[in-house]
Order: C-alpha cells, then sequence, then structure tokens
C-alpha cells in the first residue's frame, strides 16, 4: 500500500488551530460524557424519584431529540450562523442539564432530557460541520483522530465519575458535572468561532419533515418495549419506511435538509452515508448483547465484561492516530473498504468465539471490529465532506453523526427483534443463549457486509 505522510500532530497544538481542536472536542465529549454519565446515575435517581418505568423513555427522549436537533443542525447554521447557532444549542443543553440536576420528579427529568437531546444533538453536528471550514485537507483525519481519543477517555472515564459522584456525593452531582463543562465551551465557541454573518436565511421550516424523523427514531426505540415480536417489526418497518418517505420527500423540497444525493448510490456522498448508517447498525449488536451473553455464558461480572467492550473503544482511537497521516486518496480509498471488511469479519468471529468459548478470540474481535472502526472513519467522513455539492457541504458533515446515533438506534431495535426471535429473552442454558447469540451476531455479520459493498462507492478526492 503506498501512502504519503504529511502534516504533523504537533501542528494541531499550535496557536492557529489548539482553541479550535479543543472546542470541536469538547463538543464530542459533552455528547460522550453524557451518555455515560447518565447511564450510570439514572437507575439511582429512579430509586430517589420513582417512575421506574419512566427510565427507558429519559434515554428514548434524548435520542429523538439530538437526532432530530442533528438533522436541523445544518438549516440553524445557515439561518443563524455558526456562533449563535452553536451558542444557542449549548445553552438549551446547559437548561436541560439543569433541569435534571434539580429535578423534582421523573416527569420533569424527561423535559430536562428532551432540552440535553436538542442542545447537544446540534453541537455535535454544528462542530462537524466546522472540521471542513476550519481544517485543510491534512489534518481533517488527525482532528478525528483526536475526536476518537476523547471518545475512548469519556468510555472510561464517565461510567467511573458518574459511579464516583452517585455513590458518594449524589445522582444530581453527576448530571450538574457538566455545568463547568458547557460554561468552558461556550467560553470557547465566543473565542474560535468568527462573529462575521455567515447567514444564508430564507425559506421556510421544514416542520413535517423533522416530524417525520422525530416519528421514524420514537418508532424505532419503541420497538424495543413492545411485549410482542410482530409489534416490534412492525414498528421498525414502520419506522424505516417513514425515514425513507422524508429522505424521497426531503428531495424534493428546495429547503433541503440533507445532501440532494443523500443515499443514492452513483455518488461519494450517497455511498457514504450508506456506510456510514450500516455500520454503527451492525456494531449495535455488540453494543447491546455482548455483555449481558458474556456474563450468562462465561460467569463474567459486570467489570471484566466491561472491559471486552471497552477493548473496542481502545481499538478504534489508537488504529485512528496510528493511520491519520495517510493523505494519499489511493490507500484511504482502501481503508474505506477495509474498515466493514473488519467489522463483518469481527462480528463473525464473536459468533464463533462464543460457540467454541474461546475468550481470546472474542478479545480479538473486539479489536477486529474498533480498528475496522478507526482505520476507516475518519477517511469516510473527508470523503463525505469533500465531495458535497456546492452549497451542501454543511448538511452533508451535519449528517454524520446523526446519521451515526440514528445508525445505532436501528441497530438496537434490529438486534433486539432477531434476540427476541431466536428466544434470547426465554433462554436459560448455554444452548439456548448461543443458539440466540448466532442469530444476532451472524445477521449483524451481514450488515456489515453490506456495508463493505457499498463503501466501492466511496472515491475520495472525488464525487
Amino acid at each position: 500500500m503506498e501512502e504519503t505522510i504529511d502534516g504533523r500532530w504537533g501542528e494541531l497544538l499550535t496557536r492557529r488551530y489548539a482553541a479550535t481542536v479543543a472546542t470541536l472536542c469538547l463538543g464530542v465529549a459533552l455528547y460522550a460524557l453524557n451518555t455515560f454519565l447518565v447511564s450510570t446515575s439514572l437507575p439511582t435517581a429512579v430509586t430517589e424519584l420513582g417512575g421506574v418505568g419512566l427510565i427507558s423513555w429519559a434515554f428514548t427522549v434524548y435520542l429523538v431529540a439530538a437526532i432530530v436537533g442533528g438533522a436541523a443542525a445544518a438549516m440553524l447554521k445557515q439561518r443563524l450562523g455558526t456562533r449563535p447557532a452553536l451558542l444557542l444549542a449549548a445553552l438549551a443543553f446547559l437548561a436541560g442539564t439543569l433541569v435534571c440536576g434539580f429535578a423534582p420528579s421523573m416527569p420533569v427529568v424527561l423535559v430536562g432530557r428532551l432540552f440535553q437531546g436538542a442542545g447537544e444533538g446540534v453541537v455535535a453536528a454544528v462542530c462537524y460541520a466546522l472540521i471542513p471550514e476550519m481544517f485543510p485537507s491534512r489534518l481533517m483525519p488527525k482532528v478525528f483522530g483526536a475526536e476518537a481519543i476523547v471518545w475512548a477517555a469519556a468510555a472510561f472515564g464517565g461510567p467511573l465519575l458518574s459511579g464516583v459522584l452517585t455513590e458518594h456525593v449524589s445522582w444530581r452531582a453527576a448530571f450538574l458535572v457538566n455545568v463547568p463543562l458547557i460554561a468552558i465551551f461556550i467560553a470557547l465557541v465566543g473565542l474560535v468561532v468568527p462573529a462575521e454573518d455567515d447567514r444564508r436565511g430564507g425559506g421556510t421550516v421544514p416542520v413535517l419533515r423533522l416530524s417525520g424523523c422525530a416519528a421514524g427514531i420514537m418508532l424505532v426505540s419503541v420497538a424495543g418495549i413492545v411485549p410482542h415480536s410482530w409489534q416490534a417489526a412492525a414498528c421498525v418497518a414502520g419506522a424505516l419506511l417513514l425515514l425513507a418517505a422524508v429522505v424521497l420527500a426531503d428531495r424534493r423540497s428546495r429547503d433541503r435538509l440533507f445532501p440532494s444525493d443523500a443515499f443514492t448510490f452513483g455518488s461519494t456522498v450517497g455511498a457514504g452515508l450508506w456506510v456510514v448508517l450500516l455500520m454503527p447498525v451492525a456494531q449495535a449488536a455488540t453494543t447491546v448483547y455482548l455483555n449481558i451473553t458474556i456474563q450468562h455464558l462465561w460467569g463474567y461480572g459486570p467489570t471484566m465484561a466491561g472491559y471486552v467492550s471497552a477493548l473496542m473503544a481502545l481499538s478504534w482511537s489508537g488504529s485512528a492516530v496510528l493511520v491519520a497521516g495517510i493523505v494519499r486518496p489511493q490507500a484511504q480509498r482502501r481503508l474505506i473498504r477495509l474498515g466493514p471488511a473488519l467489522l463483518a469479519l469481527g462480528l463473525l468471529g464473536v459468533m464463533a468465539a462464543l460457540v467454541t468459548g474461546q475468550p481470546w478470540l472474542l478479545m480479538l474481535c473486539q479489536v477486529l471490529i474498533g480498528t475496522g472502526f478507526g482505520i476507516s472513519w475518519a477517511f469516510l467522513s473527508q470523503a463525505v465532506m469533500e465531495a458535497a455539492r456546492p452549497g451542501e457541504r454543511d448538511s452533508a458533515s451535519a449528517l454524520l453523526p446523526t446519521l451515526q446515533s440514528g445508525g445505532y438506534a436501528i441497530g438496537a431495535a434490529m438486534a433486539g427483534l432477531v434476540a427476541n426471535e431466536a428466544g434470547m429473552a426465554a433462554a436459560l442454558t448455554p444452548a439456548a443463549i448461543i443458539h440466540a447469540a448466532t442469530w444476532v451476531f451472524g445477521i449483524a455479520a451481514l450488515l456489515g457486509t453490506l456495508g463493505f459493498l457499498a463503501s466501492f462507492g466511496v472515491r475520495p478526492g472525488g464525487r
């Protein structure tokens, strides 16, 4: 493989770029930390406030709001300007955090989660859109690599920090620890993001399409809590049809939320967005079912199971750093294809490890899965950003983290549907658990293979 190495990591720390890198990484850190902090502290909050039946909705409301916010982010950036859009979103996230931190009941927590999700969805999407605006092409993979390091650190430190605060202070402190971070982010936005008016207003607000996005993701989330498999299947199918209808309607609109060639097969943007969607859809199977499977099958405790899961995040960040200096388009193209291939191979290996009872193989495959994301994600994202048609780079860039979140939600729902049909919920013996896991990870590998096939349409440096 021929490679050309350009740019240095140290360049990100120069006066020209350091504050910008810190701003974008903090935007990612807010999203990542919030995810891990809340998942650890919320059970204690429910114990104090009551409303155990609402705990899943605390995640659902956040996810729906984040995806809708992300879908609307490019429009907000263009209509309000970059700095006002980021400041407004950060203030919404701050308001939601304060509401959650001082909530007297679970319904109030849900209101706070709504504001948190909407704010952070916009923050993450606009931060992505700023990458091609504020960095040259040679440094973009390094920025993505820095963000991967931040995500891995949050994956390790978030649950620990939340656990310590929840146990020794209060679950409320685990929410409110975000407040100083948000304040720093707001200050950095004021320092880094240009103040000049970059608004390109006009047009109507696409309320119907945004509502369709919200309804589609809500259906995906509901699929995980309905009592019967046919109901879950109907929810997933309805969600996919509704989201497809939103994309088709968007293509015919003058005020688009998405790039005009989104999800087509004849362009780098269209094919790239399929890969961005399918890779998280496939990997969601390990996020949802790997920990619980190895705990029941091999007797692992939560800590050991957590370490096995963390291998994926470590491998992602480590491999992203290793390949960040590659700038030759031919080499990037190979890595974009190799990434989904390693993901599919890793998922097949997870299935084989569970069947044969080989923990070392499982850990190796977790490394393969993380490496698949790490070696391809930055170049995939950069290819989509740079191939966007004139005037559509904001919408293409902002769609990437939104689509990633949506992919995890869809993948989790599909994995749950397969697991229930395969008898995972009623599995009492190792053989029954293995049977169900074989179906879950086998179909996940198939979805990863579809991502691999779609990757052949992605051409770095071209459209």
